[in-house]
């Protein structure tokens, strides 16, 4: 029997001809690939996404800065994030979907180039608080892989094996467990929340209930002070909602995005229970 090909669409129509609009991914501690592996196929369907790769730790990028002893801050990001835009995409404004980290990147490219967004997800954004809880830190600092999942995930076994070797396997390579380390330093401490006020793109912000790095309430408060914010928690989810809660997360997305998502009733508490579950 001869082989099915497993490139043919059968008798599935090529999708028709149009322009989507371009969609940007920031990524938070966790490098682009083990951010959004569960998200960007979907969100492809829908939006032109760009994935930035702003900060390979063991790139040559971040090693030149740091054997130049400069920071690897937030500052810094934005600019790599701006430059990329306006020579490789082009294609303003741009719809931005962050996590953790990436919501300090998105906040302050927002608030500098407000012609260049159109609307914002921030996925258990960080940096919208006095201080935050990283036990993310202590576990980069000795790298125990289990520490740093511990202090990310609710629900430990919706982690695939391959991300688990993924930086089990990166725990032995010096130069990006620098880079890590690094970053770490330059950005934990910069917060965003007096730009808050001066965002003006409709923004949602999701927080995992179980969130043992940002402050779920913390996160709530800053929608209150958007001028288009909008607030949504998860409840049995942690840090990285994309990967533990992905299907509801990819549907938020896009209906969020494509303008299908009604605001809450002033009497609502902003909480996912009733939308469906991923």
């Amino acid at each position: 029997m001869a082989k099915r090909d497993s490139l043919a669409g059968g008798n599935r129509p090529p999708p028709a001809y149009g322009r989507q609009h371009a969609l940007v991914l920031l990524n938070g501690l966790a490098e682009q690939p083990e951010t959004w592996f569960r998200n960007h196929r979907v969100w492809r369907r829908f939006f032109d996404v760009s994935m930035p790769n702003l900060f390979p730790y063991d790139g040559a990028v971040l090693r030149q800065r740091i054997d130049a002893g400069l920071p690897i801050s937030v500052d810094f990001l934005v600019g790599q994030l701006h430059r990329h835009l306006e020579e490789f995409v082009q294609t303003p404004p741009y719809h931005l979907v962050a996590n953790s980290m990436g919501g300090k990147i998105a906040i302050e490219y927002a608030a500098r180039y407000p012609d260049r967004v159109a609307s914002m997800v921030l996925i258990c954004p960080s940096g919208l608080s006095a201080g935050e809880e990283l036990p993310i830190v202590d576990g980069a600092r000795r790298f125990g892989v289990d520490s740093i999942i511990d202090s990310v995930f609710f629900n430990p076994r919706c982690i695939e094996p391959g991300l688990v070797e993924f930086y089990t396997r990166q725990s032995r390579n010096r130069p990006w467990r620098t880079g890590f380390v690094h970053t770490i330093r330059g950005t934990k401490s910069h917060s965003v929340r007096n730009l808050l006020v001066d965002v003006k793109q409709p923004t949602l912000l999701i927080s995992g209930e179980q969130d043992r790095i940002v402050n779920c309430e913390e996160v709530r408060a800053a929608a209150g002070m958007l001028p288009q914010g909008q607030f949504l928690m998860i409840p049995r989810c942690g840090h990285a909602a994309q990967i533990e809660k992905d299907r509801l997360i990819n549907r938020l997305v896009v209906r969020y995005l494509t303008g299908r998502m009604s605001g809450p009733c002033k009497d609502e508490q902003g909480i996912a229970a009733g939308l469906p579950q991923g």
